[in-house]
């Protein structure tokens, strides 16, 4: 419930801080006093959009707070989603800047609009006389339905079932699509597999090819240097063989006379072993040259069958034409495969729809059962608000279509008149017949499940008399499930109230401002006094406060 609000350079409010309590709060003041600057303050902290007008003083920020109790409201979970500290008695703060930025707080920590908004769903009711074409929807009919009919379990498992259908619906849906690709590319790109495939790639091969075709293109060449190598190498008289053996001849000659000359000689005989071994492989490398024109041909072939593959493909490696393959072979398995992809998802569509069907059965028995007694309701209570003939015709009729909380249609008809024919709300009811059509229904949803504090802003114009009293005990009995707040100008609804506010102006160094104050016991009879008779307060009209307090 809403326990205070505070509220600083909000239009004329300079700093307002007011405390309610739960129960039946009603809030009365003049005509022009600032009940809607009151209302503006509370929508603008639970999320509706900032407006630079809306600051009185425009060289400072507007700060608008409200604190509610949300002990037995089991939010814990919306809080743990949005990642917010959970608070019993959470702060909603919302801050407008002279620049204009708005900014919001839950329980001090930064949020969007879209959680403020979230949240005061679950807490807030803010219902004006001007508010009421929701009553002409079809998803608050269903709410007010379900409400009584307690289906919210079997919603809420329809739901998860009608998700995974959808989910699957989905599935099957591109699996179609795939297969419908699939058989319009299918010839094409068995061709392209199959051309890949014979060419029986591997991978590294190219760079292997390119050196030998290189290797053999350049034979002559080879052969000349190695020739030369070996010619420098081997020859008895320039040879480096010959005169590497006469250095290591000389150096054994002098290995004995000192360590330093045997580690020389050493080395130097290990060198002539290396050489050695050198010139066996460079004998080796030239006795193997051998041009073969069939070779270079074959290996010429085979490069060029890569290359014309990776231009065609658009690619630059072997490995690119591998996963190219690969990607062909796999759409290749789609096509052929999708058949059975489609029968196994129709079996599990059927299968879910089968168990979303049976769910949805059970949402409609109850709700079959429960439209009577809500027609009932309805029709006594607006009896008892001056409507003795208000009828409805409540028609709910099951559906092939998957509807987000069931398979049922609803038809929500109305007739004010006796005799009158049947029609939607928003065409055959007046605005006045509309508010205490809500009321009546705002009241038995009270019964039946556990509202937020409802704030009626003067859902009571247009009546008087007998008809407000029996208003006001309605907006009474709905407070002892919930707080409820009302903002009225009749005396009637204004004693019945268990907490009297009221709203007014006063001129403070020459400018107007928005005051709101609790009334003592004393306070109200004079504030229902004046409702009653005016600013000029007679005996009689204090006499008759009394009595409607009493």
């Amino acid at each position: 419930m809403l326990s205070s609000i505070s509220i600083n350079n909000y239009a004329l409010i300079d700093h307002l801080q007011i405390d309610f309590s739960s129960g039946l709060s009603t809030i009365t003041g003049e005509t022009g006093a600032g009940k809607s600057i009151l209302l503006g303050a509370l929508g603008l902290v639970l999320g509706n959009r900032a407006d630079l007008t809306a600051l009185k003083d425009n060289s400072k920020k507007c700060v608008v707070e409200a604190k509610l109790a949300i002990g037995t409201y089991a939010l814990e979970s919306f809080f743990e989603e949005a990642d917010l500290d959970y608070e019993q008695d959470t702060i909603i703060r919302r801050e407008i800047l002279p620049s204009g930025k708005s900014r919001a707080f839950v329980n001090d920590t930064p949020v969007t609009l879209l959680v403020v908004n979230a949240l005061k769903a679950k807490l807030m009711d803010i219902h004006s006389q001007h508010q009421t074409s929701e009553l002409s929807d079809v998803n608050f009919q269903f709410t007010v339905i379900d409400a009584l009919s307690k289906n919210h379990t079997k919603i809420e498992s329809y739901k998860r079932g009608l998700l995974q259908l959808n989910a699957l619906k989905k599935e099957l849906y591109l699996i179609k699509e795939t297969r419908r690709e699939a058989n319009q590319q299918y010839d094409y790109n068995l061709h392209l597999f199959e051309e890949l495939d014979a060419a029986k790639l591997i991978v590294n091969e190219q760079e292997t090819l390119e050196v030998s075709l290189d290797k053999l293109n350049n034979i002559e060449a080879i052969q000349l240097h190695l020739s030369e190598a070996l010619s420098l190498t081997i020859s008895d008289e320039i040879g480096i063989q010959s005169q590497l053996s006469a250095v290591a001849s000389k150096l054994q000659k002098v290995a004995p006379f000192s360590k330093e000359y045997e580690a020389i000689a050493s080395r130097f005989s290990s060198l002539k072993i290396e050489l050695d071994d050198l010139v066996g492989e460079l004998e080796n490398a030239n006795e193997d040259l051998e041009f073969n024109p069939n070779e270079a041909e074959k290996i010429n072939d085979r490069l060029q069958l890569i290359y014309n593959l990776q231009k065609k493909h658009y690619v630059n490696s072997i490995d690119e034409l591998i996963r190219i393959q690969t990607t062909l072979s796999e759409k290749l398995l789609q096509k052929e495969n999708a058949e059975e992809y489609i029968a196994a998802k129709h079996k599990e569509i059927e299968a879910i729809s089968e168990k979303l069907d049976r769910v949805a059965h059970r949402i409609s028995d109850a709700r079959m059962k429960t439209v009577p007694k809500l027609k009932k309701s309805l029709e006594q209570l607006l009896s008892e608000l001056g409507m003795e003939n208000a009828r409805f015709s409540i028609q709910i009729s099951p559906s092939q279509k998957y509807f987000t909380n069931g398979k049922d249609e609803l038809k929500f008809l109305f007739s004010a008149n006796k005799g009158g024919n049947f029609g939607e709300l928003k065409k055959v009811a007046s605005g006045g017949e509309l508010s205490r059509i809500m009321l009546s229904v705002k009241k038995i949803l009270s019964e039946h499940t556990q509202l937020p504090t409802i704030i009626f802003d003067e859902i009571d114009t247009g009546v008087s008399g007998e008809i407000s009293n029996k208003i006001a005990q309605i907006m009474q009995q709905m407070s002892q499930h919930m707080q409820v707040i009302t903002i009225t100008h009749l005396p009637q609804i204004a004693a019945k109230g268990a907490h009297h506010y009221k709203v007014f102006k006063s001129d403070v160094n020459g400018k107007t401002t928005t005051n709101l104050k609790q009334l003592s016991p004393k306070e109200r009879v004079i504030e229902i006094a004046e409702m009653l008779s005016g600013k000029e307060i007679s005996d009689s009209a204090l006499s008759h406060a009394k009595e409607l307090l009493n």
